[in-house]
C-alpha cells in the first residue's frame, strides 16, 4: 500500500515567490547526506544543495548547489530556473511555469506547462549513497523539446558560504559526463546523464542571495560555479536523467534508481503498516506521509572498527548527533516506525560512549572530540530502552548494556562532572555549574548561559524517578539484585514533594537553586506527569497538566516560558544573540506537544480530546519543511515556523502521541461493547 497524496500545491501557491520560497523540500540517503531547497527553486539558505555528501572524517560538505534548466518547445525557450541576486532581482522566474507541485511518497515532483506540454521533474537521493537524481519526463507534448540543464557546483562545509576564488578547478569528461575536482585536494564528484550530453564549463556565477541567511544576521552573500552544460532531446513521454555523485558509476539506467526510491518507501511504509496492523489501516493520510519523514533522520555511521552503526540526526538542515535527541527521538522515528534494528543499535552502541556516567550532548562531524555537557542524555537513555523491552521483550539488549548502565547510574549517585550529583538528603538530582548549560533550555550567548537553571531541574528529576524504576525492573528481569534502585525510587518520590508550589499550584521549575526555588511557569513540569512513573497525586497531575493547557499550549507545541512572564519573548528572529535569548524564553517547542498529549490522556482519559491537541500539525506539513515537523515556532500568532525545517523529536513525539490517542480510543470502543 503506498502513501496518499497529502503535499499537492497548484499554481496558486507555486506560482507565487512568497509562499514558494518558504515551502522547503528534503530528500536524504540515510547517511546524513542530503538535498533540499524551496519549491520555486530560489535559494535561500546556505544549507540549500542538491548534492550535500556526508564524508567520512569531513562531515557534510556542498558539492552540486544548484540545476538552471531552460526547455525550448515550439519554438519557445522556458527558463523553469529561479535565482534571486544580491540586486533583489529575481531572474529568471521559472516558478511561475510551475501548475503544479508534490511529494510522491518521499519524493518532490514538479509539473510545469510550457504551452501545451506538461514537463516534469523529480529529485531523490540513493539510500546508503552520495548520489542525487534528477529525473525529467516531458509528459504530454505536441512536438519534441530540448532540454538544457546548467550545473552549479561549489565545496564547502555546510555551514559556510563561499565567494569566488582563483579555485584550481578541473573539469574532466568521463563515460556520459563529467568528473569534477572543485578544488586542489578536494574530493572529486560527478555529473553523469543517461541521455544528455555533457559540456564541462568554469565560470564563476555571483551574488546569489540568501535571504534566510539574511534574516538570521548571517553572511547572505554567496557564489556558486558552473561546472557543466548538459543537453538532451525528448520526444513526447520521453525522458532523461542526472546524476551527482560520488561514485563514478551510480545506477543510470532507465527507471533503476527511481524504483529503488520508490521501493524503499514502500517497505518503510511496511515496516510500519506490520507494527501497528490496525493503527495504520485507520490512520489519517497525514500520519501516513509523517512515517516517511521519520524515516530521514536515522543514519549509518562509520565506526572505528570500519563497521556502521545507526545514529539519528538532530535534524535538517543543520544539525548533526545529538545524544539528548537521539533518545528522545528514538521511540518516536523507529520503535513507532517498526524500524526495530535501528533501535536496537542506538541502544547498544550508545554506551560505548559515556564518560563518568554521562552520554555525549553533540558529537562532532569533523573527528572532534564529542561535548558531554548534557545531565539527561543518560536519563533519557533509559527511558528509550525501558519503552524498547516494552514493545520487544528483547531482554538481550538489557543485558548486553546493564553493566555500562549501572555504572553510569552509579556516577550519578556519586557525582560527576558539571556539578551532576545525587544529594544525599533527598535522593534528588542536582546539576549546574556557572557557565555551563546542561539542560536541554542550553542557549548561550557568548558567556552568558540564557536559561542556566542550575540546582534541581523538574524534568531531570522525572526523569531520574522514572530511570531508577527502569533499572530496578531490568535487574529483576536479569536476575540482578535490584532493592537499591527500588530503594533510592523510593526516596526520589517522597523527595518530589518539594516541588510542589502551593501558591501557583503547580511545580517549581527549578529547587535549590543559587537564588532558591525558581517559579517560572514553564513545560519541563509535563514530564512528571507524561513518563511511565509519576511522582505527582493525581490532583497535582491534573493540576500541571490545566496550567499547561491554559498558559502554555499553542497549535504547535509549548511555548517555553508562560506568556506573562517578564522575561517571555515572543518572537524568535533577528542575529544569533538575538535569537538564542528567545530560544527558551517564550519560543514554541513542537516536540513538547508529544508529552502533554500523553499527559493529557492520562490525566482526563480522553483520546479525542487529546488527539484534538495534535491536529493542526497535519496543516503545518505543507506550510515548511514539506511533509515534516519544524523545531521551533514563535510564540504567538500567527506561530511562524522557525529554526530546523525538519526536526527528529518534532516527527518522533507527534507519531507517538498521536498512537497513543488511537491505541487509547480502540481500548474505550472495545470496552464500550463489552
Amino acid at each position: 500500500m503506498s502513501a496518499p497524496v497529502v503535499i499537492d500545491f497548484g499554481p496558486e501557491i507555486c506560482g507565487s515567490l512568497p509562499t514558494a520560497s518558504e515551502r522547503e523540500w528534503l530528500v536524504t540517503n540515510g547517511l546524513g547526506g542530503f538535498a533540499c531547497g524551496t519549491i520555486a527553486g530560489v535559494l535561500t539558505r546556505r544549507y540549500h544543495g542538491l548534492l550535500i555528501a556526508a564524508l567520512p572524517g569531513v562531515g557534510r560538505v556542498l558539492l552540486v548547489s544548484k540545476v538552471d534548466e531552460i526547455l525550448r518547445y515550439a519554438d519557445r525557450d522556458y527558463a523553469l530556473g529561479a535565482n534571486r541576486w544580491s540586486s533583489d532581482v529575481i531572474e529568471p522566474q521559472g516558478f511561475q511555469l510551475i501548475g503544479q507541485f508534490h511529494l510522491a511518497g518521499s519524493i518532490p515532483v514538479w509539473r510545469y506547462a510550457c504551452a501545451d506540454a506538461v514537463f516534469e521533474k523529480r529529485v531523490w537521493m540513493q539510500d546508503a549513497e552520495n548520489t542525487t537524481f534528477i529525473r525529467y519526463e516531458l509528459v504530454y507534448g505536441s512536438a519534441p523539446a530540448e532540454l538544457e540543464i546548467k550545473v552549479l557546483v561549489n565545496c564547502r562545509d555546510i555551514h559556510t558560504t563561499t565567494h569566488a576564488e582563483q579555485w584550481n578547478t578541473t573539469v574532466t569528461p568521463v563515460a556520459q559526463g563529467l568528473r569534477v575536482i572543485a578544488r586542489e585536494g578536494a574530493i572529486p564528484f560527478y555529473l553523469l546523464s543517461d541521455v544528455a550530453q555533457a559540456q564541462g564549463r568554469r565560470e564563476w556565477y555571483r551574488n546569489y542571495n540568501l535571504a534566510a541567511e539574511r534574516e538570521r544576521g548571517l553572511d547572505s552573500r554567496e557564489d556558486h560555479l558552473l561546472a557543466g552544460i548538459f543537453r538532451a532531446r525528448l520526444p513526447p513521454g520521453g525522458s532523461v536523467t542526472i546524476a551527482f555523485s560520488t561514485d563514478p558509476a551510480p545506477p543510470l539506467e532507465n527507471r533503476t534508481a527511481l524504483a529503488a526510491r520508490e521501493a524503499l518507501d514502500q517497505k518503510l511504509l511496511e515496516y510500519w503498516i506490520a507494527a501497528h496492523p490496525r493503527a495504520s489501516l485507520e490512520a489519517p493520510p497525514w500520519i501516513w506521509q509523517m512515517v516517511l519523514a521519520a524515516a530521514q533522520f536515522p543514519v549509518r555511521q562509520r565506526t572505528s572498527h570500519e563497521s556502521e552503526r545507526w545514529s539519528i540526526l538532530a535534524g535538517y538542515p543543520w544539525f548533526g548527533e545529538w545524544g539528548r535527541d537521539a533518545m528522545i527521538a528514538l521511540p518516536g522515528v523507529a520503535l513507532e516506525t517498526g524500524r526495530l534494528e535501528v533501535a536496537r543499535s542506538v541502544l547498544q552502541e550508545f554506551p560505548r560512549f559515556a564518560q563518568q556516567g554521562l552520554l555525549p550532548n553533540a558529537f562532532s562531524e569533523n573527528g572532534l572530540p564529542a561535548v558531554y555537557n548534557s545531565v539527561d542524555a543518560t536519563l533519557w537513555y533509559v527511558e528509550a530502552l525501558r519503552q524498547y523491552l516494552a514493545l520487544t521483550s528483547d531482554l538481550n539488549v538489557v543485558r548486553n548494556v546493564f553493566d555500562a548502565l549501572a555504572a553510569m547510574i552509579d556516577w550519578y549517585v556519586r557525582g560527576t562532572r558539571y556539578g551532576i550529583h545525587m544529594d544525599r538528603a533527598d535522593g534528588l538530582l542536582y546539576a549546574g555549574e556557572p557557565g555551563v548549560q546542561v539542560t536541554w533550555m542550553d542557549a548561550k550567548v557568548g558567556d552568558r548561559v540564557i536559561t542556566p537553571r542550575m540546582g534541581k531541574p523538574v524534568e531531570v528529576n522525572a526523569l531520574w524517578f522514572n530511570a531508577l524504576g527502569a533499572m530496578a525492573s531490568f535487574a529483576s528481569e536479569l536476575g540482578k539484585p535490584a532493592k537499591e534502585y527500588t530503594r533510592l525510587a523510593e526516596r526520589v518520590h517522597l523527595g518530589f514533594a518539594c516541588y510542589w508550589n502551593n501558591d501557583r499550584q503547580c511545580c517549581f521549575d527549578v529547587i535549590d537553586g543559587p537564588n532558591g526555588n525558581d517559579a517560572s511557569l514553564r513545560p519541563n513540569q509535563i514530564f512528571a506527569v507524561s513518563l511511565q512513573e509519576s511522582p505527582l497525586s493525581t490532583e497535582q497531575r491534573k493540576q500541571v497538566v490545566d496550567i499547561c493547557a491554559a498558559r502554555l499550549v499553542t497549535p504547535h507545541g509549548l511555548r517555553t516560558l508562560d506568556a506573562a512572564d517578564a522575561n517571555y519573548c515572543g518572537q524568535y528572529e533577528g542575529p544569533q544573540s538575538q535569537r538564542d535569548a528567545a530560544y527558551h524564553q517564550g519560543t514554541v517547542w513542537a516536540w513538547l506537544l508529544g508529552p502533554f498529549v500523553l499527559a493529557h490522556l492520562r490525566v482526563y482519559g480522553d483520546p479525542q480530546r487529546a488527539f484534538a491537541f495534535l491536529e493542526p500539525i497535519a496543516h503545518h506539513l505543507s506550510a515548511a519543511g514539506l511533509g515534516s515537523v519544524s523545531e521551533i515556532f514563535d510564540g504567538q500568532a500567527p506561530f511562524i515556523s522557525r529554526g530546523a525545517f525538519a526536526q527528529a523529536w518534532s516527527v518522533a513525539e507527534v507519531l507517538r502521541a498521536w498512537r497513543a490517542c488511537h491505541d487509547a480510543g480502540l481500548r474505550a470502543k472495545n470496552v464500550a461493547k463489552c
